[in-house]
């Protein structure tokens, strides 16, 4: 009998350590697997540091060795002209496109030296000179786009390991429109990891820093795209907008960005990390340092979109719209008392409707319903309805990057301690929990309610604003440009744009002034509509600004493009803020 239960003993003990022993080797082997995945990340990220480098190498080299052929180039004279200046010249013959690329190529160069924007040189441009149509009506225009776009034998890798040396089979169809139109796609910039910050940094490429300030961030997604653009280095470029990132970079870099109606411009062969997401929509659109560039890029792309692309509705830009100088009802607001304005913003918007009065438009007061409702619920909550699980396989063997902040930590909760956090935090910090209440994973039937909910919500702001008769709505846009790292802890701050992805309204972006010294000292009173943590970063973030630019966003009703467009070119007219020759 002593000798079974000594036996038994034995064999619970054996079981035990065996037991431990497993759990010590899945531990170890997870730990290994880890590092060798770390591993490998840091080697991606050589690998794309030194292709970043060769390509800019040659680059300069190109541009060069043309600036020593052509010694009596006037490359200022040329780097001033706006683009329908360009084209012209381009079209009558004033102009090589050899002369304009080089140029470009130089400045592009120069520009990124500063700023850290370009991430991939497309050496492919010198050979596309001699194919370019010259019939095409951007004939010879070098046009930058944001990594995303698709572009043959190049990597579009969103600040992933993952997709590093995987290049593109063909190129995205915007891409094949600019090179039918005669545009000469020439670089690639630099995009924040996953697209999924208004701040521009990834582990492959480093940050990219705002032209105006070092310190500052340029804005994001599209954050290489607006350094290069504001700098001088691009005349003309290509963004995607989810909820701000054309917009963000526009307001933070001082230059102009639309966000189209979803489907204006197509999507097809554009690089994503959360395929499948409906419920707030992407936009591509055009951003450039005027509203006439952006009005001849989207009346031109439209041309050969649909022949391409099916999917696009087939709608002609209508000139007559764009062009019309009947006065407008416009509507606005100067806070959507979510995310209090700083004091640059909220004049920015007064001084703005002071003009737009002066100049014959009726200003009417007019508030979308509901903001934090459509924040917390039906856009952050529809784009994470899964509970971030697709967003966070991206990041499988991957570095992550400091510009998402917090947001990575909260996805990784389980399901039900987010609920309870939400619970805990809801007396002292509700904009927090409501948030972290919306990042559960939802099931069919609650996804397909929220699908729901977004369509009732849009027809009751559409007949919100058509109950009071108007062509368009002027509202604040977040500025001036935040802190490094500031963005991935102020998610809230997204309303004043993500409200025009889920509704899927046409808005756009126009510099109307700077920030003063007054605004800087009234921002020492700033604490914000809570108090809480996100108030307290974007205070921190947007202090010492005196000098940067503060934009306005200005938005139409869905598919009214040359409206709003013609809105903004007003809007630009009437308010005139220093130009910073970089």
């Amino acid at each position: 009998m002593v000798l079974n239960e000594l036996w038994a003993a034995l064999s619970s003990a054996s079981e035990a350590v065996l037991a431990c022993c497993f759990v010590a080797a899945a531990v170890a082997l997870r730990w290994f697997g880890g590092r060798k995945a770390r591993a490998r990340a840091r080697g991606a990220a050589a690998r794309a540091r030194r292709k970043q480098q060769a390509g800019l190498e040659s680059m300069h080299k190109a541009a060069q060795r043309f600036r020593l052929q052509n010694p009596g180039l006037d490359s200022e004279a040329l780097l001033a002209l706006t683009l329908p200046q360009l084209v012209q010249k381009l079209h009558n013959g004033e102009l090589s496109q050899q002369a304009v690329l080089f140029t470009y190529l130089g400045k592009a160069w120069e520009v990124n030296k500063e700023t850290n924007c370009v991430t991939t040189y497309l050496a492919d441009c010198e050979t596309q000179l001699s194919q370019a149509p010259r019939q095409g009506l951007l004939y010879g225009v070098p046009v930058s786009l944001k990594e995303c776009f698709s572009y043959q034998g190049q990597d579009s890798t969103l600040g992933l390991s993952l997709n590093e040396g995987v290049p593109a089979e063909c190129d995205s169809m915007m891409v094949q429109v600019l090179k039918l139109q005669g545009a000469v796609p020439f670089v690639h910039t630099n995009v924040p990891q996953c697209m999924f910050s208004y701040d521009c940094s990834n582990p492959l490429f480093g940050r990219t820093t705002n032209p105006w300030n070092c310190f500052k961030s340029p804005g994001g997604s599209s954050g290489g795209e607006g350094a290069l653009i504001a700098a001088g280095g691009s005349l003309l470029g290509l963004g995607t907008d989810l909820g701000g990132s054309i917009r963000f970079p526009s307001s933070f870099c001082g230059i102009c960005g639309l966000k189209p109606t979803a489907n204006h411009l197509s999507k097809t062969g554009l690089k994503d990390c959360m395929y499948g997401q409906m419920a707030v929509h992407i936009s591509v659109g055009p951003m450039a340092r005027d509203v006439e560039s952006l009005a001849l890029c989207l009346a031109l792309l439209c041309e050969d979109m649909f022949r391409l692309d099916p999917i696009v509705p087939p709608l002609p830009f209508r000139e007559e719209v764009y062009a019309s100088s009947r006065p407008l009802r416009v509507g606005y607001y100067e806070t959507d008392n979510y995310t209090m304005p700083t004091p640059a913003m909220k004049r920015a918007v007064l001084e703005t409707k002071q003009r737009l009065e002066a100049a014959g438009h009726t200003l009417i007061p007019f508030l979308p319903r509901n903001i934090p409702y459509v924040l917390e619920t039906l856009s952050i909550g529809g784009i994470f309805s899964d509970g971030g699980s697709s967003f966070l396989q991206n990041f499988k063997g991957n570095l992550m990057d400091p510009c998402l902040g917090n947001l990575m930590l909260v996805l990784k909760l389980p399901g039900w301690l987010k609920g309870l956090l939400a619970f805990l935090l809801k007396p002292l910090l509700p904009t927090l929990a409501a948030i972290l209440n919306n990042l559960k994973s939802r099931s069919t039937g609650k996804l397909w309610e929220l699908h729901h909910e977004i369509k009732v919500y849009r027809n009751s702001v559409i007949a919100q604003w058509r109950a009071l008769d108007l062509d368009v709505l002027l509202t604040p846009m977040l500025s001036p440009a935040m802190d490094m790292n500031a963005a991935g802890n102020a998610l809230g701050a997204v309303g004043y744009t993500i409200l025009y992805n889920c509704l899927d309204f046409p808005a756009g972006v126009v510099p109307v002034t700077t920030v003063t010294i007054e605004d800087e000292a009234q921002m020492e009173h700033y604490r914000g509509y809570f108090g809480d943590s996100w108030d307290k970063v974007l205070w921190k973030a947007m202090m010492k600004s005196v000098g940067l630019p503060v934009a306005v966003q200005c938005v139409a009703l869905p598919w009214q493009e040359e409206l709003c467009l013609r809105f903004m070119r007003e809007v630009e007219q009437l308010m005139t803020p220093e130009k910073r020759p970089f």
